[in-house]
């Protein structure tokens, strides 16, 4: 077994902890979620560098998955989860989880119109780039471009407390 795949599996426990805290421990959710970081991560394996913080890669990958479903949710492009939609909605949701959606909300829509396109249809409907490239009458490395700026441009935003501004 590559050591890669040997420090995925240890990190398993500690994914399932976190994926459990951030979904209010809807256990269904919760493995779903580990199992996208998972896959999500073997996918980019080539870009992981060994001897860094695997632990701190994957809930990075783990949080941003469940960032991108609970954007999906308040959003609704499409039901999928009645039950997290319902709390995220009806205030059961802890207090931290509504600011950081609330975060989240503001940092999404300050991302330029064609950016935030380009990763709504990336992350949440599952398209391939060409595909995006296609109807948005693109190249490729243009979709790719507008993506990667999108999640570090969120990913930034929320890292730098723009979550207490939301609250403000």
């Amino acid at each position: 077994m590559r050591r890669f795949d040997a420090d995925l599996v240890r990190a398993l426990p500690r994914l399932r902890v976190f994926a459990r805290r951030l979904t209010d421990n809807d256990l269904a959710l919760a493995d779903d979620l580990v199992q996208d970081t998972c896959v999500n991560a073997l996918r980019a394996a080539d870009r992981f560098e060994l001897g860094t913080n695997m632990d701190a890669w994957l809930a990075t990958i783990l949080r941003n998955r469940f960032l991108s479903l609970a954007k999906r949710h308040a959003r609704r492009f499409e039901t999928v989860d009645d039950e997290l939609s319902g709390r995220m909605t009806a205030g059961t949701v802890p207090q931290q989880g509504r600011l950081e959606m609330m975060a989240l909300e503001r940092a999404f829509e300050r991302l330029r119109p064609v950016e935030r396109r380009a990763l709504v249809m990336a992350a949440t409907q599952d398209r391939s780039y060409a595909a995006i490239a296609h109807d948005c009458h693109c190249a490729v490395g243009t979709v790719k471009s507008r993506v990667s700026r999108a999640r570090r441009q969120l990913a930034g935003e929320l890292d730098r407390g723009d979550l207490h501004r939301a609250a403000a």
